[in-house]
């Protein structure tokens, strides 16, 4: 249930289309509907805007298609199911055959995603950083915004952050996903007026200590107007683009 939705239900029971007893079942649920393993929460997107998404880690697939199952049956909104395995996403599209597999985001959605609006920039720093930049990618689209994407622009080679300017530029958001010493949010936020959002990802040697090095050294920037999201979450960075953008 989201704001569009309970306002023509409304409307619908004051234009006498449907009776308040169709209308008193058909909020029965809200806020959260009981699976006895989950409680799915239909009142999120009135709440923030979005409605709530799966993280399919740890869940079993059978989980994963319940809380599909419920969210579908009461919203006509996208459902988002993020880190989801193979089996899942085998499971996923077993249960419904129109649902997409964004197999580099390990993720999964069933419905149309939101017209994208305003603009949203993901920048990764280098290939091995692509899953989380692709997850960062579909987290922001979710959210209804507009999203281009630029892979493999490292400081390593500066002048590939310089090449795409033009366009980082006319972003209302950039997410900068880099692994190793985590250097290119500092890089970027330099050169943009747009807030920074930056992602740590766990690519590196022994001594990236699995992402912390580029997680305290984006915390450390020097550069205003970044922040931080946990390491390999490219979905929070995506959902805060998003609702940055969205204003």
């Amino acid at each position: 249930m989201d704001e569009t939705s309970l306002k023509k239900l409304l409307g619908d029971v004051r234009a006498g289309r449907v009776a308040e007893s169709e209308a008193l079942e058909r909020l029965r649920e809200l806020p959260f509907e009981d699976l006895g393993f989950a409680r799915v929460d239909h009142h999120r997107a009135l709440r923030r805007g979005l409605p709530e998404v799966v993280f399919g880690a740890r869940k079993t697939s059978a989980q994963a298609v319940e809380i599909v199952r419920a969210l579908s049956r009461r919203s006509k909104a996208a459902v988002l199911v993020t880190r989801a395995d193979e089996a899942m996403q085998e499971a996923l599209l077993a249960a419904f055959p129109k649902a997409q597999v964004h197999a580099q985001a390990r993720a999964v959605t069933l419905g149309r995603l939101p017209a994208g609006k305003g603009l949203v920039a993901v920048v990764s720093a280098g290939t091995s950083d692509g899953p989380v930049a692709a997850e960062a990618a579909l987290a922001a689209r979710f959210g209804a915004a507009r999203v281009e994407t630029f892979e493999d622009v490292g400081v390593a080679g500066l002048h590939r952050v310089i090449s795409i300017l033009p366009s980082l530029r006319k972003a209302r958001v950039v997410v900068v996903v880099a692994g190793m010493e985590g250097a290119l949010p500092s890089v970027v936020a330099g050169l943009v007026a747009a807030p920074v959002i930056a992602v740590p990802t766990s690519v590196g040697y022994g001594a990236s200590f699995g992402g912390l090095a580029a997680l305290l050294g984006m915390l450390n920037s020097c550069s205003s107007g970044v922040s931080v999201v946990n390491i390999d979450n490219g979905f929070g960075a995506g959902v805060q683009a998003a609702m940055i953008n969205r204003r």
